[in-house]
């Protein structure tokens, strides 16, 4: 997600609104033993499902943790006010009758829990590698679960800072110990996905917390080769020369390397806890219509040639169990018409046992930047309306927790007084 301090979406800093418009110009298993349930269907794979309203839904909450942006409120608080802070998201969750909580815990490629392979949290101490006294983690997933709600840990697997001075990170950090890793690119610092060593590290680094805790689902946003910035250069030249043979450009060798890393954490998760699903918030536009006739009827930036990311393709291959688009756009944007998007993945998925779910820009309602539908409260109601017509989709995430607590015009407690009159289960794969 492209987000920050009112962000243009989970993974950005402020330009808000108008940075995603921006960067746009240049992304139920309900298993029955005999067949389907009355309200149920099946598409051939031996799995029903249930689309719109129903006994299962998903209803999901991101956390960022990243520069503070959800939680904690700022770093430096004493543990027993993160706890208290922590357990406060959670109730919130509960009183608005979702049931999914997307932490994010390795925000900058370190960990919010105590990790052999990264040091502790910034946004935790505000000094990275420092012990916070407690384990966020742990207490997240037993908190949530004490609620009935489920824990899915976000990871950010090659973000390493939201800076680009190495000097700055923990003496200890992986980053340090291997400046070879890394790679400066629009004032931040990333490990570079080229690199085989790189990604056994992140995918060993992450599967420590699969291991560890009781963990409902691993989850990726959409931070993979980083955003395009202008006039800037991702330099991979040697690990292109050293890796990239047999592939008829860089951008094929550059989105093979994306692919092997899900295709292999998929696996690996499976291996360790086959019960642990693994799912990915993409940007929301894999290919516009005018690249490629499989794309959608858009004109944005695409997922595939400027990320690197072929997220149709992991449906297709169901290396995931669940696909949540990032839809930030209202009804009737011209660029990325959240109408045109919701039949376009709803169509992905059909016939691939992979879940829907579709990310919803609650940060942008009532935010004064954002364009006039964000203005109505009831404008994000009417995506979980228009998304109940398309059997696929099994639910919604928003993003992000500070904004559900604030509900700035109130357009979360209208989604919740249209559409979630009852607690229900998210679904299962």
């Amino acid at each position: 997600m492209r987000y920050g301090n009112g962000g243009v979406g989970r993974r950005g800093l402020v330009a808000a609104a108008a940075g995603l418009v921006a960067s746009l110009l240049v992304s139920g298993d309900a298993t029955g033993l005999a067949g389907p349930e009355p309200g149920e269907r099946d598409d051939g794979d031996g799995k029903h499902r249930r689309g719109g309203a129903g006994a299962e839904e998903f209803r999901g909450m991101w956390v960022a943790t990243v520069t503070n942006r959800d939680w904690p409120s700022r770093a430096g608080l004493p543990a027993a006010d993160q706890r208290a802070e922590l357990i406060a998201l959670l109730d919130q969750a509960v009183k608005r009758r979702l049931n999914v909580v997307i932490l994010q815990v390795r925000p900058t490629a370190d960990a919010l829990w105590p990790s052999p392979y990264e040091p502790w949290a910034q946004c935790l101490t505000g000094v990275q590698g420092k012990d916070p006294g407690w384990d966020p983690l742990g207490t997240a997933v037993a908190e949530a679960h004490r609620r009935g709600l489920h824990l899915h840990a976000w990871f950010n697997p090659y973000r390493v800072a939201t800076h680009a001075d190495p000097s700055r990170l923990a003496a200890d950090h992986p980053a340090r110990r291997n400046p070879d890793w890394v790679v400066p690119y629009g004032g931040k610092l990333y490990y570079n996905p080229g690199l085989p060593q790189v990604r056994r590290f992140v995918q060993d680094a992450m599967l420590d917390a699969v291991r560890r805790y009781d963990l409902d689902a691993v989850h990726f946003d959409d931070y993979f080769y980083p955003y395009p910035v202008a006039g800037q250069v991702f330099d991979d030249d040697a690990a292109y020369e050293a890796h990239g043979g047999g592939f008829p450009d860089r951008a094929a060798w550059r989105r093979d390397n994306v692919d092997r890393l899900v295709a292999e954490m998929s696996a690996r998760i499976k291996a360790v806890k086959p019960d642990v699903g693994f799912g990915i918030s993409p940007f929301g536009i894999w290919r516009n219509a005018t690249t490629d006739p499989r794309g959608s009827d858009t004109r944005g930036l695409q997922a595939y040639d400027d990320l690197y990311a072929d997220t149709r393709g992991w449906v297709k291959e169901g290396w995931v169990d669940y696909i949540a688009p990032q839809l930030y756009w209202h009804i009737g944007f011209g660029t990325a018409d959240y109408a045109t998007l919701v039949p376009w993945w709803d169509d992905v998925v059909r016939g691939t046992g992979v879940h829907l779910y579709v990310g919803e820009g609650l940060y942008r309602a009532g935010d004064p930047a954002a364009p006039a539908p964000w203005q109505d409260p009831a404008e994000l109601s009417r995506h979980l309306t228009l998304a109940r017509g398309h059997d696929h989709v099994l639910g919604h995430a928003f993003f992000g927790a500070r904004d559900v607590v604030a509900d700035r015009i109130g357009a979360m407690a209208r989604v919740v007084a249209d559409h979630y009159p009852t607690p229900v289960r998210p679904p299962g794969w």
